[in-house]
């Protein structure tokens, strides 16, 4: 049974940055397909970015437009999102999820139901 647990969001101003992280626990994190999802209130889940087992691919939305970058340390059990330029448009409850053993591609990572494992979320909010 895999445990996540999101951490690192907050209130931040209209350009500001955050950085998110997930730990995780009762699996083995280096051999998962991760992937970070939002959802804004009235909103569906979205996906935000995705990273390979040992971060040799990255995949993400277009939305992210090069302001967020997803890595993880497989040492520390660990996943992060660097969040960069924030706009209010980003504030969301934000997730991390987990796919042990999976391999794909952007269609892949891009799909909620192809994870098996979420944490609870860490809400950002992002004011103008």
């Amino acid at each position: 049974q895999v445990q996540l647990v999101e951490s690192g969001g907050g209130l931040v101003q209209a350009g500001g940055s955050l950085k998110l992280s997930c730990a995780a626990s009762g699996g083995t994190f280096s051999k998962s397909a991760m992937g970070w999802f939002r959802q804004a209130p009235g909103k569906e889940r979205e996906f935000v970015a995705g990273i390979s087992w040992f971060g040799s691919r990255t995949y993400y939305a277009d939305f992210v437009n090069g302001r967020f970058t997803i890595s993880r340390d497989n040492a520390k059990n660990t996943l992060y999102l660097q969040m960069n330029n924030l706009k209010p448009e980003d504030t969301a409850v934000y997730y991390c999820a987990a796919a042990p053993g999976a391999i794909g591609s952007y269609d892949f990572y891009k799909a909620p139901g192809n994870y098996g494992y979420w944490g609870q979320g860490t809400q950002v909010t992002v004011s103008s």
